[in-house]
């Protein structure tokens, strides 16, 4: 059976509001099963590959890709997502492992794994002879502000992020959204007032998601008298596009020394990628050919 279209874009009539709402849980249950991370890990990963996938499917070319990353003092290190033109997200974090006691809202305490001094980096690689890198200090380490004060300040856009991830006792994912909502500059006051008002009166968007409310119906309530009206939809996944071929490219920009380094020292080499776990085995006969075929050396060196 075909998958639900998982992420629902509208703008309203006058074209001065654009809303992208995504339901992630089935995105963000990937992520657990293949970090296995501890809830607090969980949600903070969560809510950036949310916030990524978002932010990526609004980028313009098919070969573009937007990266986010975290550095807060943490005890999570740094976090990364990555998302490509389609909102397919990967992403990793440097300790999976985090255990803290619930804030004074009773909530997963994700400002204090991921920590508040820090930075916010946005990397757009939009296939120009140098990405775009955007660099803006962390305001709460929540990462939904944090995205939405980027926007303010590197793109002059008043943006409303939202991103939420709900775990269970057992660690598993109940549900994990998010939404962004843009505001562009000829709004008027009266569409100011009443996005203010609908943002007021809605629901966590966790909250919405466990109610059974659809991207579309969640997008029509931020834009409720705002005539909305349907951009496009889309079915978007935590994705990772390693491979065999892509792993041999690493391995031959090690150079010459190295590679006949492993090549003499290791039987097997394993090269394991980051955002998915899975490993790829070169044997030194591997090794030495891929030198070989590269022009780098030749056995008989």
């Amino acid at each position: 059976m075909a998958q639900n279209n998982n992420l629902y874009r509208a703008i309203s009539f006058d074209g001065s509001t654009v809303v992208s709402v995504l339901d992630a849980t089935e995105m963000v249950q990937k992520i657990e099963q293949i970090h296995k991370p501890s809830a607090v890990v969980t949600a903070a990963l969560g809510r950036l590959s949310i916030a990524s996938s978002l932010m990526g499917y609004n980028l313009k070319g098919k070969d573009e890709s937007i990266t986010l990353q975290i550095n807060g003092g943490g005890q999570t290190g740094t976090l990364l997502a990555v998302s490509d033109s389609s909102g397919n997200v990967k992403c990793y974090a440097h300790n999976y492992i985090v255990e803290l006691p619930m804030n004074s809202h009773g909530k997963l305490d994700v400002a204090g794994a991921v920590g508040t001094d820090g930075t916010l980096t946005v990397i757009k690689d939009l296939r120009l002879k140098e990405p775009y890198v955007s660099q803006v200090p962390l305001v709460s380490g929540e990462i939904a502000e944090d995205i939405a004060s980027y926007f303010v300040v590197s793109e002059q856009t008043p943006t409303v992020c939202a991103l939420g991830v709900l775990v269970a006792p057992d660690l598993s994912v109940i549900c994990a959204g998010g939404y962004l909502l843009s505001l562009l500059p000829f709004a008027s006051e009266d569409v100011v007032s009443t996005i203010e008002k609908n943002i007021q009166n809605i629901l966590p968007v966790t909250g919405l998601l466990e109610k059974g409310f659809s991207p579309e119906k969640i997008a029509n309530i931020l834009l409720d008298g705002m005539n909305a009206e349907q951009l496009d939809t889309a079915i978007v996944e935590y994705k990772c596009n390693c491979s065999r071929e892509r792993t041999e490219q690493i391995l031959i920009a090690l150079g010459k020394e190295e590679l006949q380094t492993l090549a003499k020292e290791q039987p097997i080499t394993e090269v394991a990628c980051h955002f998915c776990n899975n490993v790829y085995k070169f044997t030194s006969d591997d090794v030495l050919q891929l030198a070989i075929n590269n022009g780098q050396w030749t056995v008989n060196n």
